[in-house]
């Protein structure tokens, strides 16, 4: 542990705590999870707008 600490302590890299670290990956966890929920969003609004156009297409079977 000692050997580890000079390391983290003669690189150029600040040494961060544990607590920040764990709110650092609580955040990204975050972000990915709203990341997921907008990507879910678009595909239901892409197929949306894909839908009213496939609707209004005139039929071959009837004179509708």
């Amino acid at each position: 542990m000692a050997e580890g600490g000079v390391a983290a302590v003669g690189s150029d890299e600040p040494v961060v705590g544990s607590s920040e670290v764990r709110r650092l990956e609580e955040r990204v966890r975050e972000l990915e999870r709203l990341l997921g929920r907008k990507t879910m969003e678009v595909e239901i609004l892409k197929e949306a707008l894909t839908r009213p156009r496939q609707k209004n297409r005139p039929c071959n079977t009837c004179r509708c």
